[in-house]
């Protein structure tokens, strides 16, 4: 059974409902002096707080999408996600599955939309990922046949699955409300991790030596996306959403490439790249990479690039708050870059403070890019 199986968040719960039951039904018993009464009572209660703690655990991970498998939680996934051999004749991206956007009230595409799971293949960084590609309802309808559309990546944070982004943060369901209620155009959305190289946090940097990951995302995804779907070929045809570290990414993708990515929108993100276990070193000695990276650096030295950024915080219960306030200063004071941002009274860094912000961050991303 999985991490995320309900069979295992189930047996933990009934467990520890049971050790509890069994603590309090055997405590009379064990109440008396000994070593062999002591062990009893010792044993019942760190078997209990174990299984307390593995429910409560595991329905956490349920909920915001922590850790994929047990080979994930226990760092044992050793995939880095390059190709070793590719054939150019299957193209940059191929889909291995379809579904049905959750809650649609069709399953039939051009009713409903559709789902599709995706393998891409970087052709310059020869990165391999896979990811979540939403086709909204138009795109199947024979009056939209020669219509091309916006397209935004949506990233999660670190470690993250892509799956979360469908079924916790509900990306799909939101864009198709939204566009049927006419408060935004039908954008296709790209869904998938950041960590394009699990299990380490690359932070979205073309690493020396490793992992080319902005390579990746400015260039590689673009072009392997246009190859496959319908997406507009102008410079505003793209935008890029994220959270935590994907809301990091997406700033800075939008920030580094300004031709590719018209719009960012960076949820509860941070504005310089961690160096810790998880990312290893990023920079490999080279200065100007890591003032690249930094964003408050290259506010203050590179030229002001010409796209749009989103940020958002809460006044409580978010670390970024002043951090947020002060980016929007930097980014005002350049004149040509575009600030807007979300600001919350309270909400916390996780799932439930970023379906806040979601459809408010569709609206807006809808409002910068264009189809044509």
């Amino acid at each position: 059974m999985g991490l995320t199986s309900d069979k295992v968040l189930a047996l933990a719960v009934l467990s520890a409902v049971g050790l509890f039951v069994g603590t309090v039904w055997l405590w009379p018993r064990l109440a008396r002096r000994g070593w062999r009464a002591v062990s009893g009572r010792v044993g019942l209660l760190f078997s209990t707080q174990l299984a307390l703690f593995m429910a409560v655990g595991l329905g956490a991970n349920q909920a915001f999408g922590f850790y994929a498998s047990w080979a994930d939680l226990f760092g044992q996934e050793k995939d880095q996600g390059v190709v070793v051999d590719h054939t150019p004749e299957r193209g940059p991206l191929r889909v291995v599955d379809t579904r049905r956007v959750p809650g649609a009230a069709s399953s039939s595409p051009p009713l409903g939309g559709q789902i599709q799971k995706v393998d891409i293949v970087g052709r310059t960084s020869h990165i391999a990922t896979p990811a979540f590609v939403y086709l909204p309802p138009e795109y199947f309808q024979p009056e939209y046949r020669t219509r091309r559309f916006p397209a935004a990546v949506v990233l999660t944070g670190y470690p993250g699955t892509a799956q979360a982004l469908v079924d916790k943060l509900d990306y799909p369901r939101t864009a198709a409300r939204l566009a049927a209620q006419g408060r935004m155009e039908p954008m296709i959305l790209v869904m998938m991790r950041p960590t394009v190289a699990p299990p380490r946090d690359t932070e979205c940097v073309d690493i020396p030596g490793g992992p080319q990951t902005e390579t990746f995302f400015a260039a590689d995804l673009p072009e392997a996306v246009n190859s496959h779907y319908r997406v507009g070929g102008g410079p505003g045809s793209w935008g890029i959403i994220g959270d935590s570290t994907g809301g990091y990414c997406a700033l800075k993708l939008a920030m580094h490439h300004p031709k590719v990515y018209a719009a960012g929108a960076g949820l509860s993100a941070y504005y310089n790249a961690p160096i810790d276990a998880t990312t290893g070193d990023l920079f490999q000695g080279d200065e100007e990479l890591r003032n690249r990276a930094n964003l408050w650096w290259y506010l203050k030295h590179m030229p002001a690039p010409d796209t749009s950024l989103l940020v958002s915080s809460s006044k409580v219960g978010e670390s970024n708050y002043k951090a947020t306030l002060k980016f929007i200063e930097r980014v005002k004071a350049t004149k040509l870059t575009r600030i807007s941002s979300i600001i919350l009274e309270s909400g916390g860094h996780n799932f439930n403070t970023w379906r806040r912000e979601i459809p408010g961050t569709l609206e807006w991303m809808s409002g910068r890019l264009s189809g044509r």
